[in-house]
């Protein structure tokens, strides 16, 4: 179970991104941050991956503290991917490697090897295993940026964005992806996303963020024109379709 409790974070004291977030999120499910630019996302996540240290709280997984953690231990239990995908010129089997050296110090195992293999396959990535990693389309990268973070074998899976820049056909397949790995690995995925109608696709359980702050939580049913108007600042309608619910938006109400 991760849990995140209190946290609080500012690059100066005048000005506090994080003003006590907490959350919790069980083994396997998918927990989405939502809300404007500069709500805390991105900096909640340097924070679990150790990019930041917080002024206070405690982010716990399974009982213990990851505030508390090397760098290596860490990462056997946080993988991230980023927004922006930065890849060397190396193949996609040296690119999904280097997911492994936090596991070895001179040269990768057999065991190392084997779990590349394994974790190209699961993502369907063997038939370009030998290419140049940027030579790959905008979907294909996302893919092996998340076959990379899977070679750390994480607890925990950190997306920031999976889906920007990306076609709506590639939008679905990452999303796909994610929601397979979380619900087959039991891995806990925590994850931004700024189409509402994706993240309720998406999702598990969601949480609105403000001014650093969460100011709602739960699962699909947080998604009403009141929070939605007081998060964004924008007129929105909830409606049920075919059994599912869609957000329609309509005018930025001036707030």
């Amino acid at each position: 179970m991760l849990e995140i409790q209190d946290l609080v974070f500012g690059y100066d004291r005048q000005n506090p991104v994080l003003g006590g977030v907490s959350l919790s999120l069980e083994d396997g499910q998918v927990g989405i941050l939502l809300g404007r630019n500069g709500a805390g996302k991105t900096t909640l996540f340097k924070i679990m991956t150790g990019a930041l240290r917080p002024d206070g709280g405690t982010i716990l997984f399974n009982g213990r503290d990851l505030l508390q953690m090397s760098r290596r231990e860490r990462a056997s239990v946080v993988a991230y991917v980023p927004q922006q995908i930065e890849f060397g010129a190396l193949t996609v089997y040296q690119t999904v490697l280097t997911g492994r050296v936090s596991y070895y110090t001179v040269k990768p195992s057999a065991s190392d090897l084997r779990v590349v293999e394994r974790i190209l396959s699961e993502m369907e990535l063997e038939s370009v295993s030998c290419r140049n990693v940027l030579e790959l389309s905008g979907g294909e990268r996302q893919k092996v940026a998340i076959a990379r973070a899977l070679a750390q074998e994480p607890k925990v899976l950190v997306f920031d964005e999976p889906t920007g820049n990306l076609d709506i056909a590639n939008e679905l397949l990452i999303i796909n992806e994610a929601k397979k790995i979380a619900h087959t690995k039991n891995i806990t995925v925590i994850s931004s996303i700024h189409d509402l109608n994706q993240a309720m696709y998406f999702g598990d359980r969601f949480f609105f963020m403000k001014e650093g702050k969460i100011r709602c939580s739960g699962t699909s049913e947080v998604f009403d024109e009141k929070n939605i108007k007081d998060i964004y600042g924008v007129d929105a309608r909830v409606v049920d379709s075919c059994g599912e619910r869609i957000i329609h938006y309509y005018r930025e109400s001036g707030k």
